[in-house]
């Protein structure tokens, strides 16, 4: 008998990495480390620590928004992105990383412009999409490579 399908999932609370049987994604999993609850329905903004956990050692797939706080498209998505969450979570995470205060990570994965989406899976670039989009222009793009 073989175990059931399970995805690592990193919490956004702490990044420790919890192993969730796929059929219990929809269920509101909690951390097994801090108890937090591992889907918000909201981006998660992440730093180097966190990138890692989230992009290289979990197994959900990730949708990265680069932006900056000084940039005017960049606040004009980030509704967007954020409705994006609600509508695409617990089938991969949404996260946000500030290059303003991330730049080793912006200049990680080559961001020339901003705001700049990066599909990953398994800690490997899947896609890229530059400029700002809509809800359903997010989710749309995102499902073509899932």
């Amino acid at each position: 008998m073989s175990a059931a399908p399970s995805t690592i999932i990193a919490c956004p609370a702490c990044n420790g990495l919890n192993r969730v049987p796929d059929a219990r994604l929809a269920e509101a999993p909690k951390c097994g480390k801090c108890g937090a609850a591992l889907f918000t329905g909201h981006p998660l903004a992440l730093d180097g620590a966190g990138f890692h956990a989230h992009v290289e050692r979990a197994d959900l797939p990730l949708l990265v928004d680069f932006w900056a706080p000084w940039c005017g498209p960049c606040r004009m998505m980030a509704p967007q992105f954020e409705a994006a969450a609600r509508q695409l979570e617990p089938r991969l995470r949404l996260t946000k990383v500030d290059t303003e205060a991330q730049p080793a990570l912006g200049s990680r994965f080559g961001i020339r412009s901003i705001p700049t989406l990066v599909l990953f899976r398994q800690g490997h670039e899947l896609a890229r999409q530059s400029g700002a989009m809509g809800t359903a222009d997010i989710v749309r793009w995102t499902h073509q490579f899932l």
